[in-house]
């Protein structure tokens, strides 16, 4: 199954970095999605995308997880020439990165 059919997503830019976070659609997968999608797993997804770090901070009140994707923007808005320079779509790639269905709960 994709991310997507487990969470909501959001994206945008923070100079040279791309902000994404990811929330739990039901609150009940937060963990599952904690261990699942890690800054590792983040910065394989988007491969040469993102040429500095993946930071991840996680926000269980919200069942949420944020990822901060240095160097992913060519520069940033104001001098990248690539055509998402704000990063405003990377939330919808992550949010199609393949993976396995959380547990059913019994």
């Amino acid at each position: 199954m994709q991310l997507l059919d487990l969470c909501f997503g959001r994206s945008g830019d923070k100079g040279d970095a791309v902000n994404v976070g990811l929330i739990a659609r039901d609150p009940a997968h937060y963990d599952w999605l904690r261990e699942t999608v890690t800054a590792e797993v983040v910065k394989a997804h988007f491969g040469p995308r993102c040429t500095g770090e993946v930071e991840r901070f996680e926000l269980p009140n919200l069942s949420a997880l944020n990822f901060m994707l240095h160097g992913a923007l060519g520069g940033g808005g104001t001098v990248s020439l690539k055509l998402d320079a704000q990063g405003k779509t990377y939330a919808a790639h992550l949010l199609r990165m393949e993976v396995e269905a959380p547990p059913v709960a019994a």
